[in-house]
């Protein structure tokens, strides 16, 4: 517990161990605002919301959802409950605190905290999510409406996250169905993600520069923070009221066998202001079988990655992404 972050006060200065190299810290350079990440509006013309998606998939592996469906009240409940949750005294935030990677409901900080040289400015509650009905009794129960709030808000999510799939399928011209037919396959995982102030944000970094390994990730966050890399410059995301920041993930890039692009982002600190954000993960079972959809696949297309199972792709993701690796590479065909 005393690892935590959220359980220190008033730190001035950054302890050794979470102090980044030179060239992977932030430093004090000024870094611009993302202007031109798309914003796509689910509500818009239904004939042209596949292709709108699938070009900010192509161009940017990232873009802002509004008019998505999901109340404004629950969205607002959702970041009020969780940031009730750091503010838990020690006592009942250790009841959810375990350094052990394999257990799916927990809370941790960092990201392998025991085996990794330098640490990450952050601390993370995560569970599954569905089914809702089996795994909400490991879910916290302080704040007493964690539940309340947490549970209807991950069926949204799921629902919505659906869709998309759908359109982005639709887009790549898969046969109708692909990621529908087969959607209790398909898993959520929350992250609820809490970056303390820091002392000294230029030394620091909440995530390390990666990619997810999943197939979508729903953002919802009100605060400056996640940055991402596009054509090797380092752009801020500005939050949108009320909308997710979408990005692909490796396994959804490896199903559209290259043509979407699951883009290299980080998170950095801010000195003054603790930034709560929840990352709601769409992936595939431990045994669902991953390789580029074969109606993708023609004699001037051949498959870029090899097929594998996904918890293979999960057990080497992290130790790749810390040792700064592509988790990629070894899956590559081409």
């Amino acid at each position: 517990m005393e690892k935590l972050l959220s359980t220190k006060r008033d730190m001035k200065f950054v302890p050794e161990a979470y102090i980044m190299p030179p060239d992977t810290r932030p430093g004090n350079t000024k870094v611009p605002i993302c202007e031109n990440i798309p914003v796509i509006d689910l509500k818009a013309d239904p004939t042209k919301l596949s292709h709108q998606i699938l070009d900010a998939c192509k161009e940017f592996g990232f873009f802002q959802l509004i008019n998505h469906g999901v109340p404004e009240k629950m969205l607002r409940d959702v970041l009020e409950v969780t940031k009730e949750y750091f503010k838990l005294p020690a006592e009942d935030k250790a009841i959810m605190f375990s350094d052990d990677i394999n257990q799916s409901s927990r809370l941790h900080t960092s990201m392998d905290y025991t085996k990794e040289q330098l640490h990450y400015w952050r601390d993370a509650l995560k569970h599954p999510c569905h089914p809702l009905e089996k795994h909400i009794q490991s879910w916290p129960q302080k704040p007493p409406q964690y539940r309340e709030v947490m549970g209807p808000y991950s069926v949204e999510v799921r629902n919505l996250s659906l869709c998309l799939l759908d359109l982005i399928s639709k887009g790549l011209g898969l046969e109708p169905g692909y990621f529908s037919q087969e959607s209790e396959q398909f898993e959520v995982r929350m992250s609820v993600n809490h970056y303390p102030p820091c002392p000294d944000p230029s030394l620091t970094l909440g995530l390390p520069k990666h990619a997810d390994v999943v197939l979508l990730t729903l953002l919802l966050q009100q605060m400056n923070g996640l940055q991402i890399l596009k054509d090797g410059q380092w752009l801020a995301v500005e939050p949108l009221p009320n909308a997710f920041v979408v990005n692909i993930g490796h396994t959804l890039e490896i199903i559209s066998n290259g043509k979407l692009r699951s883009v290299e982002h980080r998170v950095v600190t801010n000195q003054k202001l603790g930034r709560t954000t929840i990352s709601s993960f769409i992936l595939p079972c431990q045994g669902y079988q991953v390789e580029p959809g074969k109606g993708l696949i023609k004699d001037d297309s051949p498959p870029l990655y090899k097929s594998f199972i996904f918890k293979d792709f999960l057990a080497t993701y992290i130790t790749d992404t810390c040792q700064r690796k592509s988790p990629l590479d070894r899956y590559k065909l081409i």
